[in-house]
């Protein structure tokens, strides 16, 4: 391993790093990656989910290298980053994802790997290519990468128009095995894009599964489909996925009302280019009047707000990903004829809400789910080119991947907490300083926070 990282290491400060020799390094029996155990996915029984510790669950380890298949990569990760699923993950709700696996393990001799007794958690990630497995032509050893967290058999028709249609998809590193919170991961080969080359490793790693699900949950015409003019309800504005969502809405020619939890996170979006910001704290919304029973009053008053902000407008779509505890408010607000946009549900998967608002004023529910390839694709190009930045704020060495988890659980974090594997310090990896001097003040506005 050392002999990677001190190959990788050889580009630094080079804008043209010359990597193709990885593929002549041996590539190490073993490796260190973030695990549960299915030995231990009662540890949490009895005790409510904010009592339950991701540092307790999540074990730095030894573990086996993986035989590649056709069509897949393995790759040097340098950095990773935590999301929720890492939260649903470590503390085993919904389920212990090891259901996943075994569902997965059915499909083939190939799929069969990745039942195991452990699971090497982690769905972003950004590195270099080591090796590829057979089939792989646009990919090759030294290239360095991004990886999205889309994996996809398209066996079935289904997916052949979207791929997360495909009844075969899954969430790399959530639903498989071999995830990007390690020193290695393997990946499909139709999940890597180019990294990009004015970022840092861990910059680079961490917009990759949110970027792309705000991109599609927003700007597709899978999802929302936003237009110029626009105005977009954006709740967690200054998080993992509303940070994206926030930029995406500015640049797209909408407005964003963007709700936040505290002061400085409503600064955070004010310095990303926003105007009409809501301090749900200060206001002291309480949807809920007890854990059964929603307040519609509260609905009224965030809606007479929004309208103050706007000039009358109701937003035409609602970015939702707080599920149970926002819904119904989201539901309300939304204009005749608008759209709430929903994934994730953070709050609780139970969603409660009016339906005489929907229905009687036209309103449309969308779920969406991450995004598919080309999705992927623009939403990483856009990184690329500078117009949309990441949203970095803190980043843990693995060792500390647990303390990082717990941070989100808590949502102690802005924007999104990245976790350095390979990488021996922050700051590298940078291959076009030109084009991040133009923008490094925006690429660092989470830091610090």
């Amino acid at each position: 391993m050392r002999e990677i990282v001190e190959a990788i290491m050889a580009g630094e400060g080079s804008t043209s790093s010359e990597l193709s020799a990885l593929g002549r390094i041996p590539v190490p029996p073993t490796y260190r990656g973030v695990v549960v155990r299915a030995d231990e996915t009662g540890m949490f029984e009895g005790l409510a989910t904010g009592d339950k510790d991701p540092r307790k669950s999540l074990h730095v380890q030894e573990v086996p290298t993986p035989e590649l298949a056709p069509g897949e990569a393995l790759v040097a990760v340098m950095a990773s980053a935590i999301n929720y699923n890492t939260v649903w993950t470590s503390i085993f709700e919904p389920v212990p994802t090891f259901a996943f696996l075994r569902r997965y393990a059915k499909l083939s001799a190939i799929t069969k790997r990745h039942e195991l007794p452990y699971q090497v958690v982690g769905s972003d990630a950004a590195g270099v290519v080591l090796r590829v497995g057979a089939g792989v032509s646009k990919w090759k050893p030294g290239d360095e990468v991004v990886a999205h967290c889309l994996s996809v058999e398209l066996e079935e028709a289904d997916g052949h128009d979207d791929t997360m249609l495909d009844p075969e998809q899954r969430i790399w590193g959530f639903e498989t095995n071999f995830g990007g919170l390690a020193e290695l991961a393997v990946v499909k080969a139709n999940q890597l894009m180019p990294k990009p080359r004015h970022l840092t490793w861990e910059e680079a790693a961490c917009p990759g599964l949110v970027n792309s699900t705000a991109y599609r949950q927003l700007v597709s015409h899978h999802g929302a489909a936003m237009k110029q003019g626009d105005v977009v309800l954006i709740w967690g504005a200054s998080g993992g996925l509303g940070g994206y969502a926030t930029q995406y809405a500015l640049h797209g020619g909408a407005t964003p009302v963007c709700v936040v939890s505290s002061p400085e996170k409503a600064e955070l979006c004010r310095r990303m280019g926003a105007e009409l910001v809501i301090d749900r704290a200060a206001e002291d919304f309480r949807f809920w009047s007890d854990e059964h029973t929603q307040d519609p009053s509260e609905w009224r008053r965030l809606g007479e707000l929004i309208r103050t902000l706007t000039g009358g407008r109701d937003p035409d779509i609602v970015f939702e990903h707080p599920g149970r505890e926002t819904f119904g408010a989201s539901v309300y607000v939304a204009r005749r004829g608008g759209a709430i946009v929903t994934c994730a549900s953070t709050s609780g998967f139970q969603h409660e809400f009016d339906n005489r608002y929907l229905w009687m004023n036209l309103k449309r529910i969308i779920g969406s789910h991450f995004a598919n390839y080309r999705e992927a694709w623009e939403a990483n190009r856009l990184i690329s080119s500078a117009r949309i930045h990441p949203t970095l704020s803190r980043v843990y060495p693995l060792e500390q991947t647990g303390q990082a988890t717990l941070d989100v659980q808590h949502n102690r974090h802005q924007g999104k907490v990245g976790v350095r594997c390979l990488a021996p310090a922050e700051g590298l990896g940078v291959r076009d300083p030109e084009l991040r001097a133009r923008h490094e003040q925006a690429i660092n506005r989470f830091r610090g926070e």
